[in-house]
């Protein structure tokens, strides 16, 4: 395995499941299925009174909150998770989220223009069904500058409906537990303990995986749908919202519909009826990739490539942000079990700290230890720490790289383009090497012939001058990567208003990350999950839906 295969694999790993021995919980079959159809047997065109575009981590509690008192329609253009095997357990999930350039593959991959390989949920359940399954509420400070009128009631609400579904305690094995005690040994204080709350200190968070290491998701939650109201269309890849002008003088443009697509390549036409919405739930790069497919956007851009201009709308696909990792990978001298961010550290000044432990096929040189590469591989324990920024402040933006809607769009983050961004990665990394230097890490560094002690890197070590703020942001820069938290693209007060509509075109809304100006401060999927469930009342989980 050459240094980037072994890179990709280890970002990968990352984004895999931790085990969780949470309490039991009883969990009823998931016998929504009838209601989920391949979108080859769907009519040529029907009408709803809502269709979201994206069945991933907002659209399906929103599909299943809506369904309640509407005819819904959720459109997705990938398959359903239960039907891969390996996507649902943590022992095949590495080898299910490798495969990412098959068409049906759960994760697409995609590749920022600054380099750095990243992934975007294509199943349903979206990201949320190929994540670490790390569950925490956003940090309070994003409530009071996203944009978004929240009504803090129904958000506590909706967090609640959401963790009484899906959400686990996890219980700490090797790895995590070290990592606990060199975060409080450093400094990462308070100690907060099980918590899903974001905090500063050191804590441990929820899990999206139960006991016997079963991945939840957002799908989870269709199960609470009403049945009679609901149509779920999986392989059905949406091409463009269709668009109508409502009078004579072309003022005032409204959604209709969407054209879609099933996997024979046969057309369909979904509309939606008097007083109805399109609902955009695709994500922070499908979003924005569909408002430009279908007219809405910069109009001397959109016309660059042919489209006709609905609606000049500048900031679409600008004001993307992703949240920059750096960290080291060490291989320690002791068995380790799989276990993925479960203990996090917070800190005073922007950092976000983690760690994850997992076995991998190994072949390429170790660092800081006389050792030969292996001829084929070995599977050796990996343990890492990272960390990133909590809220990124440099912008990025997206473009059409296609007019075909299943080509990605080209994306660029410019990861540490604003200083604020490169001080906290440098002040994040130093902490890094502080938590290498607590006594909790001793047992994880080998014992060389000499007698001395010293970790085995894999990849990149952290410099030896961490006092040096040129080194360390040369560190930052060389090794950044990502921990798949990107969001904006169709922003709020820009793109849409508070309560979501897309400005300057009626019937049409968004409801996902795209829309986030700000970063929830940690693994968004709580809070999108909490997003989708909010436009209607909740849904009694106890009761269910008829089933």
């Amino acid at each position: 395995m050459d240094c980037y295969l072994l890179y990709t694999v280890l970002l990968l790993l990352l984004g895999s499941a931790s085990l969780s021995n949470a309490r039991p919980r009883a969990t009823r079959h998931l016998n929504f299925m009838r209601f989920v159809t391949n979108a080859t047997d769907f009519p040529s065109e029907e009408y709803y009174d809502y269709i979201i575009v994206g069945g991933g981590t907002a659209g399906c509690p929103l599909a299943a909150t809506l369904s309640q008192s509407s005819r819904v329609l959720l459109l997705e253009r990938g398959g359903v998770p239960y039907a891969i095997p390996n996507l649902m357990t943590h022992d095949g999930f590495l080898t299910t989220l490798t495969d990412v350039n098959s068409f049906d593959s759960p994760a697409q991959s995609f590749v920022s223009e600054e380099g750095v390989p990243n992934a975007r949920g294509r199943v349903l359940g979206g990201s949320s069904a190929i994540n670490a399954g790390f569950y925490s509420r956003a940090d309070r400070e994003f409530f009071k500058n996203s944009g978004v009128d929240w009504d803090l009631k129904s958000v506590n609400q909706s967090y609640e409906w959401v963790e009484r579904a899906i959400v686990f305690r996890p219980q700490l094995m090797t790895w995590q537990s070290a990592i606990r005690d060199a975060l409080i040994e450093v400094g990462v204080h308070p100690f907060n303990g099980f918590t899903l709350e974001h905090r500063v200190g050191t804590k441990i968070g929820g899990t999206t995986f139960d006991r016997s290491g079963r991945r939840h998701s957002s799908v989870d939650l269709l199960r609470y749908a009403r049945n009679v109201n609901i149509r779920v269309a999986v392989y059905a890849t949406v091409e463009r919202v269709l668009l109508s002008d409502d009078d004579d003088s072309g003022t005032n443009v409204s959604a209709i519909g969407v054209v879609y697509r099933d996997e024979l390549g046969r057309y369909h036409h979904a509309m939606i009826r008097e007083r109805g919405e399109v609902i955009l739930s695709a994500g922070s790069l499908g979003s924005p990739q569909l408002m430009l497919l279908s007219g809405i956007g910069p109009r001397s851009y959109l016309s660059t490539w042919g489209i006709p201009v609905a609606v000049d709308q500048p900031d679409v696909g600008g004001f993307v942000y992703d949240n920059p990792r750096n960290g080291i990978s060490i291989v320690p001298p002791v068995p380790m079990e799989n276990s993925l961010i479960q203990v996090v550290g917070v800190t005073e000044d922007g950092a976000f700290l983690e760690a994850a432990s997992n076995v991998i096929p190994f072949a390429s040189p170790l660092h800081s230890v006389f050792i030969r590469a292996p001829a084929s591989p070995l599977y050796v324990p990996v343990t890492t720490i990272m960390e990133k920024i909590l809220g990124p402040v440099s912008v990025g933006s997206l473009r059409l790289a296609s007019t075909d809607v299943r080509v990605n769009p080209v994306v660029r983050f410019n990861y540490f383009s604003d200083p604020q961004d490169l001080e906290r990665c440098v002040n994040g990394t130093r902490k890094i090497g502080e938590i290498l230097r607590s006594r909790a890490m001793e047992d994880f560094m080998v014992r060389e012939w000499y007698g001395s002690h010293r970790f085995r890197f894999v990849g990149v070590p952290l410099p030896l001058d961490q006092t040096n703020d040129l080194v360390m942001a040369d560190f930052c820069r060389r090794t950044v990567s990502t921990i798949w938290h990107y969001h904006g693209g169709c922003v709020v007060g820009k793109v849409v208003s508070s309560d979501l509509k897309v400005i300057g075109v009626d019937s049409l809304r968004i409801v996902d990350g795209s829309t986030f100006s700000i970063s929830p401060g940690t693994n968004p999927q709580a809070t999108l999950m909490m997003l989708g469930s909010l436009y209607k009342s909740h849904v009694d989980l106890n009761s269910g839906s008829d089933m």
